[in-house]
């Protein structure tokens, strides 16, 4: 039997809730399998964490996490602990510190889910984004000047290494060459003439080692309106750290909302634990009443599986949202049902069991 080892942060908010979930998930994917299993090892580290130590994860945190094949995490953030240290000190660190590069967030509707575009069938919603996740502009790079006086300067710099760059796009061309679908490269050279002039050229090159690759480049201003008005353009997208951040809250909010939208960060080499989290943050206003949606913390379970080997039961998993959302009996109420998180849980447990 095949024992996979997973660290758990389940973070502040609604993580805990969603996450054990998604923990349900992977433990009846385990019992129907019979040849694999999950070793799950828990981690207090979160906003809740910092108020009591004075930081978001303890001194030899990651020494303890590279011990593990993967992070499952539920969320990070919390009224009282400022954004940009919840956000640094835990899920960046860990992204950095593990070189997780590929951020993969999948933009698909699912059979039942909600969309707010007109005349928009399923299939017109389903594309991939290959989103650069270690570099770009959340580097931190930069410097704060004169603060506090007249002159006040502060200095944000985009950091685009040829490796990193190059890396995120040949990662993007493979992976549209095995899906045999297209790839869409997304920045904004008319105005930043350095950084993105640099990846679309770095785009291009890489490219002519995949003529059977067909291609397009947007500006991220008129990618996103072709996200609303033109979805069926894309199908692998491959773009910079911040528009890949944007564009993907916007591909969730076409399909289906933020209560559906998965993300894995993956060190393709395997050097270093790869992590899986719903993206949707951690929604203090309605942590604790048992009402948020599990199915995002479920996707990122099922992009587990596939990151596993185990495609056919990360299908599985997907399948069973979608019965769920189809039979409209057991929803959170932000897709309109009336239903608890673990009410959710169960449900695709059951129709788990079914396929």
């Amino acid at each position: 039997m095949k024992t996979h080892k997973l660290a758990v942060i389940a973070g502040d908010g609604i993580g805990p809730e969603v996450l054990a979930e998604g923990i349900k998930v992977l433990k009846k994917v385990e019992a129907l399998d019979g040849k694999m299993k999950f070793d799950f090892t828990h981690f207090p580290w979160g906003c809740e964490y910092y108020a009591n130590h004075g930081k978001m994860m303890a001194d030899d945190g990651m020494d303890q996490l590279k011990k593990f094949e993967a992070i499952y995490l539920g969320a990070v953030g919390f009224p009282g602990v400022p954004d940009h240290v919840s956000l640094r000190e835990l899920l960046l660190k860990i992204r950095k510190g593990f070189d997780q590069y590929v951020n993969i967030r999948p933009v698909q509707l699912l059979e039942g889910a909600p969309c707010p575009l007109k005349d928009v069938k399923r299939e017109d919603v389903d594309m991939i984004v290959i989103r650069e996740n270690s570099e770009g502009e959340y580097a931190g790079a930069g410097d704060w000047l004169f603060k506090g006086k007249p002159e006040e300067v502060v200095l944000q710099t985009g950091v685009f290494s040829r490796k990193g760059t190059e890396r995120i796009i040949r990662y993007a061309y493979e992976l549209a060459r095995k899906e045999k679908k297209t790839l869409t490269s997304i920045s904004k050279a008319n105005a930043l003439n350095y950084s993105m002039v640099f990846w679309d050229q770095v785009f291009e090159e890489v490219g002519k080692e995949y003529p059977e690759v067909k291609t397009a480049s947007y500006l991220v201003d008129a990618a996103a309106m072709f996200f609303v008005k033109q979805p069926q353009r894309f199908q692998i997208v491959v773009t910079s750290n911040l528009f890949g951040d944007i564009i993907t809250d916007l591909g969730a909010a076409i399909a289906g909302g933020m209560g559906l939208a998965a993300g894995a960060n993956v060190n393709p080499e395997r050097l270093h634990p790869s992590m899986f989290e719903p993206i949707h943050g951690s929604a203090p206003d309605i942590a604790g009443k048992g009402i948020a949606n599990p199915l995002a913390a479920i996707w990122s379970a099922s992009q587990m599986l596939d990151f596993f080997g185990y495609d056919d039961w990360g299908k599985a998993v997907l399948k069973s949202v979608e019965k769920v959302m189809v039979e409209k009996k057991t929803l959170t109420p932000d897709l309109g049902g009336t239903s608890t998180t673990s009410e959710v849980g169960d449900a695709v447990i059951a129709a788990l069991a079914e396929i």
